[in-house]
């Protein structure tokens, strides 16, 4: 198959949504990451987008809209919670966890009985399922498990001769999935941090805002789960990833005593000079929304390197860095080392 990556403009954005029509998959850029675009609601389409991407079956996907009209039959109902967070956030990466529709696909939900929602902030994405009509479920355009995509050059990269067009809408904003919540129970739960924190949403909510296990440990290969992100080893370049969390001081100690052939450290902006090896940064120690932005291409950037062996400065656990720790981890197989 030929892969066009084509310039956002007019006849690109209208043959985005023809292709999307006639059921094949599209990648086109959100304002988080871009993402493998196809129609929600059409099997075939959906076993397209596993198959490019080599994803497990019992990964859900999360489904796009361009308004609030587009939920009905997307999902059964809208709890209050849900109606106050779509309302503050929508659009904008955040996805809600709702009761699932009888539109959607079983293959999106993984056979669950929820499904994720959003409403990309993107304008290039809104045009698409605007002028479509077509609600697309859109994970990472990306192999399963590799690094997400941040331009369409990245797209290009893993899905060339796997699905017909790519819309290059430059950089992504964000540079990190949406944050996962749901409130199919009375607590609400992120199931996947982002750059919407548990503080943003409990200011909507007034109530208190729970914080899934899965996002800092790994879960049981049986276990089933409502969000992407919260299984098998996901983000990962080629090399090998060990996250240390301590001080700049005993971190540079310790690369010193463990480095090998073709150790990298990525550590975060102004500290590559500590260093005698090869460093790739990851926006500033005090710059969560730069990290969140660059941790991406700076995994990329370590593949095209060479890098073997990756010794990473850990981000903080809280607010938006959370989301950065959360990719950085499951990208090292959470292998980390507390000093």
């Amino acid at each position: 198959m030929e892969t066009k990556l084509l310039k956002a403009d007019e006849k690109s954005i209208e043959l985005a949504c023809a292709l999307l029509n006639s059921g094949e998959v599209v990648g086109v850029p959100t304002e988080t990451v871009y993402g493998l675009a196809g129609d929600a609601r059409n099997d075939s389409t959906i076993e397209k987008i596993f198959k490019a991407k080599g994803r497990p079956a019992d990964n859900p996907l999360i489904v796009h809209i361009a308004n609030i009209e587009m939920l009905d039959g997307l999902v059964s109902s809208v709890s209050e919670d849900a109606k106050k967070l779509a309302k503050a956030f929508w659009p904008g990466p955040l996805t809600i966890i709702m009761p699932k529709g009888k539109l959607v696909s079983n293959s999106v939900t993984a056979g669950l009985d929820s499904v994720g929602i959003r409403m990309p902030s993107n304008k290039i994405a809104q045009q698409i399922i605007l002028r479509s009509g077509v609600p697309f479920a859109a994970p990472s355009a990306n192999i399963s498990g590799k690094p997400s995509p941040t331009t369409a050059a990245d797209v290009y990269e893993d899905m060339n001769t796997k699905i017909p067009l790519i819309i290059d809408g430059g950089t992504c904003e964000a540079g990190v999935e949406s944050t996962v919540i749901s409130v199919l129970e009375k607590n609400p739960i992120i199931l996947r941090p982002g750059v919407i924190t548990a503080s943003d949403i409990e200011k909507v909510l007034n109530k208190k805002v729970e914080i899934a296990k899965a996002i800092l440990e790994d879960v049981k290969s049986n276990e089933k789960v409502l969000s992407p992100g919260m299984k098998y080893k996901h983000y990962a370049p080629n090399a090998n990833i060990t996250i240390i969390d301590s001080s700049l001081e005993k971190f540079s100690d310790f690369v010193k005593n463990h480095k090998n052939n073709n150790t990298f450290v990525l550590c975060f902006e102004g500290e590559e000079s500590l260093f005698d090896l090869p460093a790739v940064t990851f926006g500033k120690i005090n710059d969560p929304k730069a990290q969140a932005h660059e941790l991406f291409s700076a995994l990329r950037k370590l593949d095209e390197l060479g890098a073997k062996t990756v010794f990473a400065r850990a981000p903080q656990k809280s607010g938006i860095s959370l989301a950065v720790f959360n990719r950085l981890i499951r990208s090292a197989g959470f292998k980390i080392i507390k000093l």
